[in-house]
């Protein structure tokens, strides 16, 4: 459902708490999103803008789930059909983020949060940036963006990915459109490392209806449903970005990115700001639970994938466990390879057979206590591409970033000596027959 049909529901529901007193963008909002364990808010009175505010809308993967319409075992399935089989949105005449067209432009009127009192500035961290490469076409994606003035960002554009790619096919400048407040399918999509030239609109347009519509000033189309529309241009000059927190949670360092001029604001009436906390929940989930299909359809070329999660322990980016049904005493490492190939930044994964529950820390250690062995059944990789946001690879400026990474195969083996590996069950019984209650 739409970003502002699951805020009715939840609030139908009971399950969207209300805040009514006055709150601050400086770093009392997050604050209170924290405590609150990023369950659903909704800010009705922000000191610093008119606008309200909401966060903790994909704070669960039953969250993600429900605004689907869809049950969380239908999710990786889902998400894995999007991604091979994208749908491409239709462009309507017009869309209700642009109710209200503002070409005088002033950021400071958006309720752009200062998060932690480590961050560089103010940030915007639920955004999602569209752009045009000049010869692969659309391209959507996450950039968080530190506010500089009424009309300027520096963004956060990471080196050799879409935009930067885009950005050097263009010689240095191109137009950019900045969506606040969007549908779950768009944020995934957003967030998902589509093969080069896929739309991501159309894996969002896959998942449920996603019309879009073209901007006002800039040769882009945007979701005709989003809350905020900021269109401009990422420019040659560059300012200092940082720091901010990563989704490790760790501080990221200051470096020279990019400066994006707003010309041109477009919003629904009554507009509602979404935000979410970096290297919390929602930032894990957006960022992390987008490369299970990807590592899912990868493993299935090669033998038969039943369920990957990418863990909160490895921030949600950097581990993964996979269970498999083992039919080839080699499908446990040709998962390993799969998987790497199917989530580049991935530096550990672990593979199970199906009795393993793999979204229990104790199954999967189990798992591996008995059936791994580290002479035979472990790959280590050295110097392998990796990702900037692993602090022990080596993040050498000026060199892309380099980790080593392992993968566990602790799927047992197919035939079997000695004890075995299967675990034996106890008796079910009823307690009530006991007179034992719960």
């Amino acid at each position: 459902m739409g970003f502002r049909d699951f805020i009715e529901a939840l609030d139908k529901n009971g399950e969207l708490r209300r805040i009514t007193v006055p709150v601050s963008t400086e770093y009392e909002v997050a604050g209170i999103i924290s405590a609150l364990g990023e369950k659903p808010v909704y800010f009705e009175n922000v000191r610093e803008s008119s606008y309200p505010v909401v966060a903790g809308l994909v704070s669960s993967k039953m969250l993600i789930s429900r605004s689907l319409g869809i049950e969380k075992n239908q999710l990786l399935p889902r998400l894995s059909n999007a991604i091979e089989h994208p749908v491409t949105p239709n462009i309507i005449a017009s869309g209700a983020c642009q109710e209200i067209v503002e070409t005088t432009v002033d950021l400071t009127k958006l309720p752009i949060m200062h998060y932690t009192e480590k961050d560089g500035g103010k940030y915007i961290a639920s955004a999602v940036s569209i752009i045009k490469d000049p010869q692969l076409g659309r391209n959507m994606c996450f950039h968080r963006l530190m506010l500089k003035d009424k009309n300027h960002f520096v963004a956060r554009i990471v080196e050799d990915r879409g935009t930067d790619s885009a950005l050097k096919k263009a010689g240095g400048e191109l137009n950019i459109a900045i969506c606040i407040g969007n549908s779950t399918a768009v944020l995934l999509s957003a967030a998902t490392s589509l093969p080069k030239g896929v739309d991501e609109l159309g894996m969002a347009n896959a998942l449920e209806k996603t019309n879009i519509v073209k901007c006002k000033t800039v040769d882009l189309e945007v979701p005709a449903d989003c809350e905020f529309v900021l269109e401009g241009r990422i420019i040659k000059e560059k300012s200092s970005e940082g720091p901010f927190l990563d989704l490790t949670g760790i501080v990221d360092r200051v470096r020279q990115q990019p400066i994006v001029e707003i010309k041109c604001v477009t919003h629904r009436k009554n507009p509602i700001y979404q935000t979410i906390l970096a290297g919390k929940n929602e930032h894990k989930f957006l960022m992390g639970m987008p490369k299970e299909p990807t590592i899912y359809n990868e493993i299935n070329k090669v033998c038969q994938c039943k369920d990957v999660y990418i863990t909160p322990g490895g921030c949600s980016w950097l581990h993964a466990v996979v269970q498999i049904r083992k039919q080839d005493p080699d499908d446990g490492k040709k998962a390993i390879a799969s998987a790497f190939e199917g989530h580049k930044s991935l530096k550990h994964c672990v593979i199970v057979d199906e009795d393993i529950n793999i979204y229990d820390p104790h199954d999967v250690e189990w798992a591996i206590a008995t059936r791994f062995q580290a002479d035979k059944n472990a790959v280590i990789l050295s110097n392998q591409p990796g990702s900037s946001l692993d602090p022990s690879g080596d993040l050498t400026e000026g060199k892309k970033a380099t980790t080593a990474k392992a993968g566990l195969d602790a799927t047992a083996p197919l035939v079997t000596t000695g004890k075995g590996f299967k675990r034996e069950e106890y008796k079910l019984v009823d307690l009530k027959k006991y007179g034992i209650e719960g």
